[in-house]
Order: C-alpha cells, then sequence, then structure tokens
C-alpha cells in the first residue's frame, strides 16, 4: 500500500503531513535526514558507466540528469543543484565502489544510476544500508525488481528505476520472431551479465510459449573477441534467429563473425538496448546491415524539445537509448525533494531520507518524457515506475554502417502496438 502525502505551501514554505522529518527541531525520520544550509547546493549523486566500451550509456543518463536540472534553471526550493558523477564503470566492483564513495557523503539526496544491472547488484546493498535511495535510468534486469532471493532476486528497498524491465522487453523480442519474423527456432547468447542473462532467459521462456523451439542457449565472457566456437555449435542446431542481448564489443564480434560462419549465412541476428550504440554497425561494418535491435522508443512534442535541448547545450544528438528515462529519473527525484523537504528557521532545508523514499514510491501518473510514471511496490516489479510500453525494435540499415552517428538512430519496423 502506498504511504499518502499531502502538500501545500503556507507563505512560500512547502509543508508536508504524511512523513514529518522534525519535531522540535530535530530529525525524527527512522533512516535519518539531509540538511542543506541556506547557502549550499541540494546535491544529486550519480552512479554511472562513464569510461570503458559501455561508456556512450553512463554519457546519455548524464546528459538527461543535466538537463532535467538544467530545465529547472538549476535551482530548487531556492538553491542551486548539484550533480556528483561516480563511475560505476558496467560491473559489480565498480558499482560498489561508486556506491561506497557516494554513501560516505552524507549531503547526497539520492542516486541517479548505476548504468548497468551488474553495477546494481555490486552498489545497491551499499546504497539501501545507508538509508539513501537510488534511482537508474537503464537497469532492466528483473532481478533488481524481484525480492524473492530463492529465484535470484536481488531487491533492496530504495531501489527505483524509470528504466523498463528485462520482463517487458524480453518477451516483446519473442513476439517479434515469432509474430513478423515467422522464426520457429531460436538461439539465445549471454555473457553472464545479470541484464544479459535474465533478457536471453525472459526470452527463451516467452518464445517456448509461443510454441517455438529453443535449440540453444549459451554464454561467451565478457572481453571474449573469438566466438568462432559458440557460432560454429549455434550453426548445428540450425536456428531461425540468434538472439543476443550482450553489450558492445562483443555483440559486434559475434555478429562480424556470424557472417562468416557455415550454416549461420541466412540466419537473422537480433540484439537489445545494450547495443544500441551509433559505434555498433560502423564497427560490426556490412554484416551489421538487417541485424534487428530491441531499444527504447520515445516520442512527443517534449521529447522533441528535449532534443532540442540537447544539442543547444551538450551538442549533437544522444549517444544511446534511456537519455529520457535519466531525465524523468532526475525529474521524479527532484519532485520528491520538493515534497518532503521542511525548512527551519534559519533556512536550512530537512529532508527525510525514509519520507523521500516514500514520496518516490508513492508517485503515481507522474507526465514524464517517456510516459505517465507509477512507482510499484510488490514484487517482482518492486521500485518499477515505467510502463514497459516505450519499445521498439529497430533495423540496422546501410546508411547507419557507412554513416554512423549522422544516420543514427535506426529505423523503426515494429512496437507493442503492432502486434497481434
Amino acid at each position: 500500500m502506498k504511504r499518502l502525502f499531502l502538500v501545500f505551501t503556507v507563505f512560500g514554505l512547502l509543508v508536508t503531513f504524511g512523513a514529518p522529518a522534525l519535531a522540535d527541531g530535530h530529525c525524527m525520520d527512522e533512516l535519518g535526514c539531509v540538511e542543506v544550509g541556506p547557502d549550499e547546493p541540494i546535491v544529486i549523486g550519480g552512479m554511472l558507466a562513464v569510461s570503458g566500451a559501455v561508456s556512450a550509456y553512463g554519457e546519455d543518463s548524464r546528459g538527461g540528469v543535466e538537463i532535467a536540472i538544467h530545465d529547472r534553471g538549476n535551482m530548487l526550493l531556492g538553491r542551486e543543484v548539484e550533480f556528483i558523477v561516480e563511475d560505476s564503470l558496467c560491473s559489480a566492483e565498480g558499482g560498489q565502489a561508486a556506491a561506497q564513495r557516494l554513501a560516505a557523503d552524507e549531503s547526497i539526496v539520492g542516486v541517479i544510476g548505476t548504468t548497468c544491472s551488474g553495477a546494481a547488484q555490486g552498489a545497491l546493498p551499499i546504497i539501501s544500508e545507508a538509508g539513501m535511495l537510488m534511482i537508474s535510468s537503464s537497469n532492466t534486469s528483473p532481478s533488481l525488481t524481484n525480492d524473492d532471493t530463492d529465484a535470484g532476486g536481488t531487491y533492496r528497498p530504495g531501489y527505483f528505476r524509470t528504466a523498463h524491465n528485462d520482463l517487458f522487453q524480453g518477451a516483446m523480442g519473442a513476439r517479434f520472431a515469432v509474430e513478423v519474423l515467422k522464426a520457429g527456432t531460436v538461439a539465445t547468447i549471454h555473457d553472464g551479465d545479470p541484464y544479459t542473462e535474465g533478457l536471453a532467459v525472459v526470452m527463451a521462456s516467452t518464445f517456448a510459449g509461443l510454441n517455438g523451439e529453443v535449440v540453444f542457449q549459451g554464454a561467451v565472457s565478457k572481453g571474449d573477441t573469438d566466438m568462432s566456437a559458440i557460432l560454429t555449435e549455434i550453426a548445428a542446431s540450425g536456428p531461425d534467429v540468434v538472439y543476443l542481448p550482450v553489450f558492445v564489443p562483443e555483440s559486434e564480434f559475434i555478429v562480424s563473425q556470424a557472417a562468416n560462419t557455415p550454416g549461420l549465412e541466412d540466419t537473422v541476428m537480433m540484439t537489445a538496448d545494450g547495443s544500441f550504440v551509433p559505434t555498433f554497425p560502423t564497427n560490426t561494418g556490412e554484416a551489421a546491415a538487417g541485424v534487428y535491435m530491441s531499444s527504447p522508443l520515445v516520442v512527443g512534442e517534449a521529447y522533441q524539445q528535449f532534443l532540442e535541448s540537447w544539442d543547444e547545450i551538450i551538442g549533437g544528438a544522444p549517444p544511446a537509448g534511456f537519455h529520457a528515462h535519466a531525465y524523468d529519473a532526475a525529474s521524479l527525484l527532484m519532485n520528491a525533494v520538493e515534497a518532503v523537504a521542511q525548512e527551519l528557521d534559519d533556512g536550512t532545508l530537512v529532508i527525510g531520507r525514509q519520507a523521500l523514499r516514500d514520496a518516490v514510491s508513492a508517485t503515481e501518473n507522474m507526465a514524464g518524457l517517456t510516459g505517465n510514471l507509477t512507482c510499484q511496490d510488490e514484487s517482482p516489479y518492486a521500485g518499477d515506475c515505467a510502463t514497459g510500453e516505450a519499445l521498439a525494435v529497430y533495423q540496422i540499415t546501410e546508411a547507419q554502417v557507412n554513416e554512423g552517428e549522422d544516420a543514427w538512430p535506426p529505423p523503426v519496423v515494429w512496437d507493442l502496438s503492432m502486434s497481434g
């Protein structure tokens, strides 16, 4: 059940009922309070992959957050907003290290991140135990919103996301393969990451439920460059579709080498949002033409205005697919801060950490760039705030192979509205 918050303004002072952080000037919030002095900024933390092979995703989300802050005049409750980013890489170890650094900073009201689901598994226990909250714009692993540890769930209180749950994306990939590609058999590849493995599992189970046959399920390791062994094994199973929701650059090696693997000449290659970057087709080469990719699809006037702001403030176009989700994540957090902050006589803002979590959890029908957001509180969707509808299937063409960023993104060929 969601907790009720009543918010109104009295003589310019924000007053909140339902989860008071203060009593007689003292913090009464069960998880503690963030105090922001009259001349101090409101600090938002970020755990994003801003180096390495998947840095485009971290920069994509960083830009979305920065524009959300910019659209509020860089101010919140009369204070400047400061955004501090720690590099969480795309690993549990990177997420753990970034979380430790941010959890040690008592001025941070909340965290946007992580970029990768694997990093979230390292970061989440630390952030949760510190009483903080994190809202991810690009984690999609179903395990993160599932509290059933016996089934692999890793949910911890204080976790939210504006990205879709791969229970949606995996099922969409299976439906596309069956309904549009008329595939009867599929092979899946993951790389051991919670995101890639979870997505491959959902796709395979949904495909089988649609009377398809899963003829191969296997994995590569991050850092692999020679994919000949697994591709030869897959070719022997004779799939109509190879589904490889892995990150770049491994996906680039798989697709380029599959083109020269006997038995896979007519096999359709399909990947997901972990490879939805303009470097994928240029690095993969001619073999990328025709590859299908599932990834976020955001439309509408507000989103077009966002893209104009990106070009004006950051330059060019966003480098990946989760920038709008990051904008919504930052908006969700800032809305919650506005709802629960209380002001002392000396101008100090006091923000209860449990009150902040409760305010995010209570969000219903928030108009975001990616759609109307309502945060769930029950497993297996605990912390999910997205609908899962802002997804589509794209197809790489010769234009993306030859022109890269100038022809990005590839054209949409299917979305859930086209499903039978």
